[in-house]
Parts: structure tokens; sequence; C-alpha cells
């Protein structure tokens, strides 16, 4: 994880705690009955099943430290509505040389999702709209080249 500063709406952290809740129960316990049958089936070292088990097992706790580490260093914002472009503002924004216009909501990386309109604070468009007003208009450069959009509304 890196060291920025991770923002979570109430909803998505209510989520992962939920999340959390399964990976230590149910998932921990399935985790552990797969390498118990896993060590029955004889030789370790050419155990395919067991080794299976153990990346399972790796990655599970991972999963669980990640999402610790998360609720517990996570700041909760909720959905903002003002003048000025901040993490859980809803904005509609329209790309130069183009009709139509975009809504997003602006998130923390860990809520990002461009499929449904969430973009993260930390990529090109979230980073550049933060901080500007209805009526700007924001570039950043993209794999494409340069981009241009302006803010219709917050």
């Amino acid at each position: 994880m890196s060291d920025a500063q991770q923002y979570l709406t109430s909803e998505k952290m209510q989520e992962f705690v939920k999340e959390l809740t399964i990976l230590k129960t149910e998932k921990r316990k399935q985790v552990a009955e797969n390498l118990e049958y896993a060590k029955k089936l004889g030789d370790l070292s050419e155990n395919a099943e067991y080794h299976e088990a153990r990346q399972e097992q790796a990655e599970v706790e991972d999963r669980i430290n990640h999402i610790e580490n998360l609720i517990k260093t996570a700041m909760i914002v909720d959905e903002k509505h003002g003048d000025v472009v901040s993490i859980g503002s809803t904005v509609k924004v329209q790309k130069d040389g183009e009709k139509d216009i975009k809504e997003y909501k602006i998130v923390g990386s860990e809520e990002a999702d461009m499929a449904h309109g969430k973009v993260s604070n930390l990529s090109p468009l979230g980073s550049a709209l933060l901080g500007k007003k209805k009526g700007e208009k924001v570039s950043f450069t993209t794999p494409k080249g340069k981009a241009v959009y302006t803010l219709i509304s917050i």
C-alpha cells in the first residue's frame, strides 16, 4: 500500500468491514481445512495441493492485513456540495471537442471504478479537478496526449 492518504466513503468502509469479517471467520477456516486435507496427501515437497493451499493462506492473510491497515488509517469522506472540487464531490465535465457531458464522483484510490463513474483523486483527471471551480478548464497528459476538460458543474 502506498504512503498516500487513503479516502473512503462510509459505504465503502462498511464493505471493507464486512469483507474483513468474512475473511477472518469463513475464509480462514476454509483455508485451514484445505491445508489439513493437503497434509494428509503425503510428501509435502511434491504436494501441489499443499503448496496451493499455502499460497491461498498467504493471499488471505495479506488481504486481511491490507484491510485492517486501511480501516485504521483511512479518512472517511462524505459527499461534498460546494463551489470547489474536493474528494467526495460529484462533477460534470465536458472534454474539449466532444458534445457529451460526463459525470464523475471523486473518490479515494481504493474506491475508484470508472465503469461506475468513480474517479480516483490520484488519477490524472481526478487530481487535475481537485481545487477547481465551475467553468474552469483543466488539462493533463494521458497516454494518448494532452486532454482538456471544462468543469460544467460541481
